[in-house]
């Protein structure tokens, strides 16, 4: 067993310790300037898909808002809470500043791959779709780098179906135990049974619940957090200014300085927003839109939502108190958070954050088993095999939650997310150019006077796209806009 954890610490240094975040870094700036800034460009589009204007006339599909909110629920987790009040600590408030400059590279990136999950993705016969990074590695590099997607898709269902999930189900059981004394057997028993029903509905009753958990959850966390701002908005200059200085070196809040700050603001901010990760494209080929690109802009919006408006809620609260000491030891994670919300609002606001907690985790919970669903169906298309995945979620869930010492189980999760992103920028790297292309065709219908681009699998003839994933582009209605 000792060999196990030597490998996977390798693994572990290999890729999060000095490989993949220079990585992330460096081609999210060369996706930024190659498309152009293509994330700011489009940033105004982002909030169309708020509009019920913009989602899909077919009742049975997954809206593009849908597949937005269930992305925003695994974006969204306690490394929100946790990991940003640990940034915080370890890297000062500038660790803030450099979480805002790798999201806005990450934008790009999330931009990239969602459109390359939509332009590959296939039809499920039912009005639904599949796709991610196993689908364009196997329908965009060719059959031969199958091997390459099988490998994906088992690192996929071991990181997030079953490493990730026991550690969602460790922190919903631990809030309730420490917020309301409720021993960790019954609320492991509680979300095991929440889990299992929404698990056996399929990718629309995950949709259907995200529709309802994620803006509950986003709207308490940021209500809370605006309260505190306006309550001490004297004070919210100040706390700007450190920001920018400690990111900087102007002033130094911790030891290491500006290299701290920049260390875990990079480091948080990329493991939160998960752009470039290969896990999002995942999702993002479910929805139901007219371009590959328009979900592209859609996930682009989720990375925003999630660092941008999220992970500042959190920082905010932290800053603006008077329980974050800079340089101080021996409080962090969600114990400094909810303290720091307490002193500012009272000791109700900690009632708030343990109901958004468990949101958080069981929104994660829901979007970490999808992403071992669609995993699965790469390995194979028995049902048997999905059925048993569905009662391992489940299984691991509760485990998670009744034992705390049962995460320790899951060490692997990490190391794997770091392989899984090695493997999906070298994909998009690949596919970069097939990106552009696409991205001129929708900046091409723009230009024309069209509203909302429409992808035509005819124009993309050479490219192995599942042409019955597009129906609009052969639609009456699409006909009859030409013709006009």
């Amino acid at each position: 067993m000792e060999m196990v954890y030597s490998l996977f610490g390798l693994v572990d240094s290999f890729t999060w310790g000095w490989s993949l975040i220079p990585i992330l870094i460096i081609f999210g700036v060369f996706i930024t300037l190659m498309t152009g800034f293509v994330q700011f460009e489009f940033f105004g589009r982002m909030f169309r898909v708020l509009s019920s204007k913009n989602q899909s006339a077919d009742p049975n599909a997954i809206s593009s808002r849908a597949a937005l909110l269930v992305s925003v629920g695994g974006r969204v987790g306690g490394g929100n809470i946790a990991g940003v009040a640990v940034a915080i600590t370890l890297g000062g408030p500038g660790a803030l500043f450099w979480m805002w400059a790798v999201a806005l590279l990450g934008m790009a990136t999330s931009l990239v791959e969602a459109s390359l999950a939509q332009l590959y993705k296939r039809s499920n016969g039912d009005g639904t779709y599949r796709g991610g990074p196993a689908a364009y590695i196997i329908h965009g590099l060719g059959v031969e780098y199958k091997w390459l997607a099988v490998f994906y898709a088992i690192c996929l269902m071991a990181a997030f179906a079953f490493g990730f999930n026991a550690f969602q189900g460790n922190t919903f059981a631990g809030a309730i135990d420490e917020s309301m004394g409720v021993d960790r057997l019954w609320s492991g028993v509680l979300l095991a049974i929440l889990t299992c029903f929404i698990v056996y509905g399929g990718i629309r009753r995950i949709a259907k619940a995200a529709d309802v958990i994620i803006p509950i959850m986003a709207f308490i966390y940021i209500g809370l957090a605006l309260f505190v701002i306006a309550v001490n908005i004297t004070a919210v200059p100040g706390v700007l200014w450190s920001i920018v200085a400690n990111a900087f070196g102007l002033e130094q809040a911790v030891g290491g300085g500006v290299g701290a700050a920049l260390a875990q603001g990079l480091r948080r901010g990329l493991f939160s927003n998960e752009a470039g990760l290969g896990s999002t494209p995942n999702v993002a080929a479910t929805a139901d839109v007219r371009h590959p690109i328009s979900q592209g802009i859609t996930q682009s919006f989720s990375v925003f939502i999630d660092t941008m408006i999220i992970c500042s809620c959190t920082a905010f609260i932290i800053l603006l108190s008077p329980v974050y000491q800079p340089g101080a030891e021996g409080i962090d994670g969600i114990v400094l958070t909810q303290q720091s919300l307490v002193a500012s609002v009272g000791n109700w606001s900690q009632y708030f954050l343990t109901f958004a907690i468990l949101l958080f985790a069981f929104s994660s919970i829901i979007y970490n088993y999808y992403l071992g669903e669609t995993a699965l169906k790469v390995l194979t298309k028995n049902v048997t095999a999905l059925h048993l995945l569905r009662l391992a979620v489940v299984a691991v869930v509760f485990l998670g939650a009744t034992a705390p010492g049962a995460t320790a189980v899951f060490f692997f999760s990490d190391p794997l997310m770091g392989v899984l992103a090695l493997v999906n920028l070298m994909a998009i790297m690949m596919l970069f150019p097939t990106a552009l292309r696409l991205l001129r065709d929708f900046r091409a219908q723009l230009k024309a006077g069209v509203a909302r681009p429409v992808f035509d699998p005819a124009r993309f003839a050479d490219l192995d796209v599942d042409t019955s994933a597009w129906p609009f582009a052969t639609s009456e209605e699409h006909k009859a806009s030409i013709q006009k």
